[in-house]
């Protein structure tokens, strides 16, 4: 019995979903003044390099039973939506040429937020300098957004803003003016933001990269909700206010049809409420960056980060292994902020949304200093602390209903190990501040990560307090001089302290949880051991790791390529009960294999990093 041939159209319905990203998203309708549009013509030079299955399944471009590999149906349907290259105000100025079968049916929109490359502090100029948005796709009731980086230079770039000039798509002529990305920038961002997505932090996430001629590349991204503070802030500053209300409720309405807000009646409830999310939401993303060790760039513009707390634009984020408190970021004309002021912008960002409220509910705007006692600011420092000491408590490796009863009845022994704790995680080497690649730092030289990791094993056999020294031998960074490592009358009294602070919170624990301090013990040695685990990866290493990928891709292929990535994300999984899944995986290729263990070593070397 003879098979009959399957239809044309079958072959690619299985890849149809990808054409419904062509440009077209809510906001060019509702709030246009909050964007740019350009056309944009299909590129056919491009070659995909990397592709997230985990992320495309979830959003449903690729069916579940979909196998981890590309093919060249796959890979045909990423070009033709993602490899592409906007017509910018150059190209139409010289008359471009621009073959008809590859241009575009729709625009695509670069949005307009405020910026603090930019000269124009109300954000007239500025926005996406070199992203698109390729529009919005819905999946088992969730919407999602996707944008591109590196489809070229947009009108918003800060390099327009200072000269006034336009600038052709690839020109290194003026910083911030290109338009262009790099392939390790995407794959650096593909390691770090599948770690912190698997760990649990808010983030968006690479779904592909697509690499072009000349060392190009154009990264695509996507999230539940792509829209920053900044989003809102330009708007706010410049008193349109009917813009932003269209993006207010933009905002607003994908995140009750998202399930992540309830179901709101009314205008004001809906503006009250985002005040209020924003101040739980970034007490918890300033108390987890700071836990975390995670530099995101808080600032005054609300660029650097989404405004349901997801971290955005990998460029300058970065994640230490030591608490690296003085590290700043060198951005060509000014420093970034340290970690611990990133609280302080998280703050300064809750109380532009208060002054948002009351702008969108009332139809005027008050000086933002008239909202410096808003009880949002309130609620924001009180979960701070909050989060905080869950946080620490986390990073101890006690389970969380244990922990919950400890903040319940004994507080006072939470903040007495904050405080000794502290000590250690934040002193600075005695070398004093000095030059790093991308900035300027002050390193720390104890890992409080392997203090938190060693010691339940030492208390096991018996609950008392090991030598000084000892603990200093353990915690004692490779950033630790041999001044840095003397015991001194202070540091032996902090010691000791720590040690005291430690084993009567361990005790209060184990009569909280109705268990024996040895049973206690037992169970926190083994999830300290994964919390805290010894090679955790940091931004040199996402640095380094993504340089080899980029160098070894021709070699590995794009199949063990994947698994490599795969490997490394899943070696990074610090989820104290994670399904099996989740667990780390060897490629199939002995050129895999190698990478990968060569990657490990990276990570490893460079644990105490920035």
């Amino acid at each position: 019995m003879s098979r009959s041939k399957p239809q044309r159209g079958a072959k690619h319905a299985r890849y149809a979903r990808f054409r419904r990203l062509d440009g077209r998203h809510p906001l060019q309708r509702s709030a246009p003044r909050a964007t740019v549009c350009y056309r944009a013509r299909r590129r056919r030079d491009g070659e995909v390099a990397y592709f997230n299955f985990a992320l495309a399944k979830e959003m449903g471009l690729v069916p579940e039973s979909h196998p981890e590999r590309l093919n060249p149906r796959l890979c045909r349907a990423i070009l033709d939506t993602f490899a592409l290259a906007i017509i910018n105000e150059y190209d139409q100025r010289h008359g471009a040429p621009i073959a008809r079968r590859d241009l575009r049916p729709h625009p695509y929109m670069a949005t307009r937020y405020l910026q603090l490359q930019h000269p124009n502090r109300r954000g007239r100029t500025s926005g996406d300098g070199r992203s698109i948005w390729n529009g919005t796709l819905t999946h088992r009731g969730v919407t999602w957004d996707v944008s591109s980086c590196g489809t070229g230079v947009t009108r918003l770039c800060p390099a327009t803003a200072r000269s006034g000039r336009f600038y052709k798509s690839g020109s290194r002529r003026v910083s911030y003016g290109c338009g262009t990305a790099a392939p390790g920038e995407g794959l650096g961002a593909a390691l770090l933001s599948e770690t912190f997505h698997r760990n649990g932090i808010a983030t968006e996430r690479v779904l592909a990269v697509i690499t072009l001629p000349g060392g190009f590349a154009i990264n695509v991204r996507a999230g539940r909700n792509l829209l920053r503070p900044s989003h809102f802030f330009v708007h706010s500053k410049q008193g349109d206010l009917d813009t932003l209300r269209a993006v207010a409720d933009a905002f607003c309405s994908r995140q009750i049809a998202n399930g992540v807000w309830p179901r709101l009646r009314g205008a004001a409830q809906r503006y009250r409420f985002l005040a209020e999310q924003a101040a739980l939401t970034f007490a918890r993303v300033a108390a987890t960056f700071e836990a975390e060790y995670i530099f995101c760039w808080l600032d005054w513009d609300g660029d650097n980060i989404l405004a349901d707390g997801g971290i955005v634009d990998y460029g300058s984020v970065r994640q230490f292994g030591l608490y690296h408190r003085e590290y700043r970021f060198d951005d060509v004309d000014r420093f970034s902020t340290s970690l611990p002021e990133q609280r302080r912008k998280a703050r300064a960002i809750v109380q532009n949304f208060a002054q948002i409220r009351d702008f969108l509910i009332r139809g005027r705007k008050a000086p933002l200093a008239s909202h410096a006692h808003d009880a949002v600011l309130r609620r924001f420092d009180a979960e701070f602390e909050a989060a905080s000491q869950r946080l620490l408590l986390y990073r101890i490796g006690l389970p969380g209903g244990i922990a919950e009863k400890l903040l319940a009845r004994r507080r006072g022994l939470v903040e007495r190990f904050r405080r000794a704790h502290a000590y250690f995680e934040r002193a600075r080497s005695a070398r004093g501040p000095l030059a790093v690649p991308d900035g300027l730092s002050w390193n720390a030289v104890f890992s409080s990560r392997d203090l938190l990791r060693e010691l339940p094993s030492r208390y096991r056999t018996a609950a008392v307090p090991i030598p000084a020294q000892e603990l200093l031998a353990i915690a004692a960074s490779s950033y630790a001089s041999r001044s840095d490592r003397a015991l001194r009358p202070q540091r032996r009294r902090m010691a000791n302290e720590l040690q005291r602070a430690y084993l009567a919170l361990a005790g209060a624990a184990a009569r909280a949880g109705g268990v024996s301090l040895a049973s206690l013990l037992d169970r926190v040695t083994r999830r300290s051991a994964v919390i805290n685990r010894f090679d955790r990866i940091t931004g040199d290493a996402v640095e380094l790791a993504s340089a080899r990928l980029t160098r070894s891709r021709r070699q590995l292929g794009r199949d063990a390529l994947q698994e490599v990535i795969e490997g490394l994300v899943g070696h990074q999984d610090r989820r104290v009960t994670r399904p099996r899944s989740a667990r780390a995986a060897r490629p199939e290729s002995p050129a895999g294999r190698r990478v990968l263990g060569a990657l490990l070593e990276i990570v490893a070397d460079y644990r105490h990093g920035l």
